[in-house]
């Protein structure tokens, strides 16, 4: 039965976050703004390995699509439907808790999809990216991908929790989200960045995201330039992992239906 209401639920997610057009807006174009404005500045910057710069930030942008579109989203939604009273009203019907829950991670899900094919087309046609042929790199994106909308998902229902009220909750979320982008190798080469901002990014999920999407629309050889001079497929599905898994147990320990002080 939850799986059932879920699946209705995914489908209402949808309709209203296409509904929301300044959300919806942001949540996609954003990355393809920000993808136009340094792939011009920079399209003729070419890093070791021979690889240009707007190869590199365009497996990053893709990245932060996927976070954008589960953290960032459903950080600030969640927030909003607490504040105006939605959950708890949710919450006193017959709807399995778990069909809420199923209904936001078929959302994010399908959107961080539509939100890889634009980056994808975007990259291919303005900047030259190179799509993987071989079934092994798509195999490696579908893992990446995957871990990474779960830990983006499970992360942004439990931050949802942070910001005291809706009007907050896009001045504490997305200021969060640029800062993890400038620090997890988004903007810039990775290996660039000064060795305690290196420390603070790998500790969250962005960075692994992006390194794990490098792996898959860079070349080989590029992974020399990475600090341990590997892509490290091993410790990124583990670091995502745990980002996953200790997300759910924050969102199972912080997680609530009404505003604070409400009974």
């Amino acid at each position: 039965m939850a799986l059932r209401i879920g699946l209705s639920r995914t489908v209402l997610e949808l309709k209203q976050f296409f509904r929301e057009r300044d959300s919806m807006v942001f949540t996609f174009l954003f990355p393809v703004i920000m993808l136009f404005i340094f792939g011009s500045v920079f399209k003729d910057q070419e890093l070791p390995g021979g690889v240009s710069f707007t190869q590199y930030f365009t497996a990053g942008m893709i990245a932060t699509g996927v976070m954008l579109s589960s953290f960032q989203q459903l950080a600030i939604s969640i927030a909003v439907e607490r504040d105006d009273g939605t959950l708890k009203r949710l919450r006193g019907t017959p709807m399995p808790p778990a069909a809420y829950f199923l209904g936001k991670v078929g959302m994010v899900v399908l959107t961080s999809l539509v939100q890889v094919v634009i980056m994808l087309v975007c990259g291919g046609l303005l900047f030259g990216l190179d799509v993987p042929s071989d079934a092994g790199s798509w195999l490696t994106f579908t893992w990446v991908f995957l871990l990474g909308t779960a830990s983006g998902t499970v992360v942004g229902i439990a931050f949802s929790s942070v910001p005291r009220s809706a009007k907050s909750a896009g001045a504490v979320v997305t200021p969060a989200m640029i800062v993890l982008q400038f620090i997890s190798g988004v903007y810039f080469v990775y290996s660039e960045l000064p060795g305690w901002m290196q420390d603070v990014g790998a500790v969250f999920p962005l960075k692994w995201l992006t390194q794990g999407m490098r792996s898959v629309f860079l070349p080989g050889s590029f992974a020399a330039q990475e600090i341990t001079g590997s892509w490290e497929p091993g410790r990124t599905a583990l670091v995502l992992t745990a980002w996953a898994a200790g997300g759910l147990v924050l969102c199972l320990r912080t997680f609530r239906w009404q505003r604070r002080g409400d009974r």
